[in-house]
């Protein structure tokens, strides 16, 4: 399963890359929906480490972080965060929602979502042991 886990952490990198250029050219509702994207994946991760099986096809992300195991051992940062992003998966989809969800999304605010998305990754990657040893915790 560990290449399956691989799979799932590099596609969180691209995607982080991606969140990256979408701050800096102010695309602010993309760049959320891409925060989100990290996220599920890192806890597609998890599910993929601790069952062994693969991640069911759903997004929301209180649900994959109890199947992998590890809501119990989220802080409340990052369920705060989980909390702040599961808006933008679903409702940047639908017209109706878009306009509204994109006038609560300050440049600051997206800052602070793609910096804790961040932390978020590496924290899932030491997790699983996927941080490179140069980085790791001494």
């Amino acid at each position: 399963m560990s290449d399956k886990v691989d799979y799932w952490l590099e596609l969180c990198d691209e995607d982080l890359i991606t969140a990256k250029i979408l701050l800096q050219s102010k695309r602010l509702l993309h760049m959320g929906f891409y925060c989100h994207m990290i996220v599920e994946k890192a806890l597609k991760a998890v599910v993929a480490s601790k069952t062994s099986a693969i991640p069911p096809k759903i997004h929301d992300l209180e649900k994959l972080a109890v199947r992998g195991g590890i809501a119990e051992e989220l802080s409340e940062k990052q369920r705060n965060l989980m909390d702040d992003l599961s808006p933008l998966h679903i409702e940047t989809r639908y017209p109706e929602y878009k306009a509204k969800m994109a006038a609560t999304l300050t440049f600051q605010k997206c800052k602070r979502l793609l910096a804790e998305t961040e932390e978020f990754l590496c924290w899932i990657k030491e997790l699983l042991g996927r941080l490179p040893k140069d980085t790791q915790a001494k």
